[in-house]
C-alpha cells in the first residue's frame, strides 16, 4: 500500500517519534510510506528507508491562520495530486497535530484518519490561560475534527471525546503507540561517555507547562542529595533558571535533545513523569521496555493504562510534589521488575502497524 503521514514538523517530540517508528515498521512490511512535514524543521535522524518531504519553507507556525489557510490547503492538495500521479493510489493518510489537522480537515483529500495524541480537554484548559485568541484557535482546531475518522492513542483519550460535546467524529478507535523493542534495547546498550557515572534520575520531555517541571523539581529537592537529575529537553537556560528556585541547579544535568535517549534512560535509577496531562506518555513505555523503574503522575491520560497491577503503586496525583517524592523513594528501594508489565504485550510495533494498516480502504 501507499501511505502518507502528515505532521507539523519533525522536531524532537513524542508524536513525531511515534510516527517515525510507525513508518519504519510499515516499510519493513513492504509498504511505501512518505512522511510529509509541513515545516522544514527536522531534528531526528531519518533512516534511509524513509521518504520525508517538506511542504513549506521554514517553520509552519501560521500556515493554518485564516488569512492563509485557503491558499495553503490548495498547496497541500496540489502536493497530493502530484503524489497520486506518481504512485497511482494513496491508500491511507494519517494526520497528526493541529496545523496538519486544520489543513487536511478543510481539504478534498480522501482516506484520512486523524491521530489524537493528547487529552483535548486538558489542552484547551491550558490554552485558556494564554488568552482568548489562543483558546479560540485551539477550540476551532479541535472542532475541525467533527465528522472525521479519529484514531486515539489511549482509551482515556477516546472516552473523553465520546463524553464531550465538542467533537462528534464519524468513526473513532484506539490504537496504542508502536514500539520497536529490538532497536530500543540495542540503542540502550550503546556506549555514551557523556552519561554520568554518579546515580541519577531522568525526565524526558519538552520544557513546557504541561510537563510540570516545577512539580518535578520540588519533589527532587526532597530526595537524597547524592542523586543528580538529568533532563532530556529543550530550553536549557529556562530549566536552570527554574531549578535555581528550588536549590537544585547544582544537581541538574541538561544535555539537551538526544537522538538516542535510551542509553540515558537505561542507566538512570528511575524515570519520572510529572505531567498535568498526556495522551499516551511514550517515555513511560520506553523506560519499562528497557527495564528502568518509573514513577508517574496519574494524569489524563495513559499512565494508569501503562502502570497496572503492582506497578500502580508508583502512580501519584498530579501537582503533589510530596507524594511524587515518596513514590520515587519507594521505587528506588523496591527496584521492581519492569519487564513483566502487561502493557508491553499491547504496543509492539508489528502489532500496532497491522492495526493502522487495517484502517486503509
Amino acid at each position: 500500500m501507499n501511505i502518507v503521514i502528515v505532521i507539523d514538523s519533525l522536531v524532537g517530540g513524542g508524536a513525531e517519534k511515534v510516527m517515525l517508528t510507525l513508518a519504519q515498521e510499515m516499510v519493513s512490511k513492504a509498504h511505501n510510506v512518505t512522511i510529509l512535514s509541513l515545516a522544514q524543521n527536522i531534528e531526528y535522524d531519518i533512516p534511509n528507508t524513509l521518504s520525508v518531504e517538506s511542504l513549506f519553507s521554514g517553520r509552519a507556525t501560521k500556515v493554518d491562520r485564516f488569512w492563509q489557510i485557503k491558499k495553503n490547503v490548495k498547496v497541500l492538495e496540489t502536493w497530493f495530486e502530484q503524489k497520486l500521479l506518481q504512485l497511482g493510489s494513496i491508500d491511507l493518510v494519517l494526520s497528526n497535530l493541529d496545523r496538519s489537522n486544520n489543513l487536511l480537515a478543510k481539504s478534498k483529500i480522501e482516506n484520512i484518519h486523524f491521530v489524537v495524541h493528547n487529552s483535548v480537554n486538558a489542552e484547551l484548559a491550558r490554552q485558556k490561560k494564554l488568552g482568548p485568541f489562543s483558546y479560540l484557535y485551539l477550540k476551532r482546531s479541535k472542532q475541525n475534527l467533527n465528522g472525521k475518522s479519529l484514531i486515539c492513542v489511549s482509551k482515556g483519550v477516546e472516552e473523553e471525546i465520546r463524553q464531550s460535546p465538542l467533537i462528534t467524529p464519524s468513526a473513532m478507535t484506539t490504537i496504542y503507540n508502536p514500539f520497536n523493542f529490538k532497536i530500543m534495547n540495542e540503542q540502550a546498550n550503546e556506549v555514551n561517555i557523556n552519561i554520568p557515572t554518579s546515580p541519577y534520575l531522568i525526565h524526558v520531555g519538552r520544557f513546557a507547562k504541561q510537563k510540570r517541571h516545577d512539580v518535578l523539581f520540588a519533589a527532587f529537592a526532597k530526595l537524597d542529595k547524592k542523586y543528580k537529575l538529568v533532563l532530556l529537553c529543550n530550553k536549557k537556560e529556562k530549566a536552570f533558571k527554574l531549578a535555581k528556585q528550588y536549590g537544585i541547579e547544582n544537581q541538574l544535568i541538561v544535555p539537551g535533545f538526544e537522538q538516542n535517549p535510551y542509553n540515558w534512560i537505561k542507566q538512570a535509577k528511575a524515570l519520572v513523569l510529572s505531567s498535568d496531562f498526556e495522551g499516551l506518555p511514550t517515555v513511560l513505555i520506553e523506560a519499562i521496555a528497557i527495564g528502568t523503574p518509573v514513577v508517574s503522575t496519574n494524569c489524563n491520560f495513559g499512565p494508569n493504562e501503562i502502570l497496572t497491577e503492582e506497578l500502580s503503586k508508583y502512580l501519584v496525583p498530579t501537582e503533589q510534589s510530596d507524594l511524587l517524592a515518596k513514590a520515587i523513594e519507594d521505587v528506588l528501594i523496591d527496584s521492581p521488575d519492569m519487564k513483566k508489565a502487561t502493557i508491553l504485550k499491547k504496543v509492539s510495533a508489528d502489532a500496532v502497524a497491522d492495526q493502522y494498516l487495517a484502517m486503509a480502504r
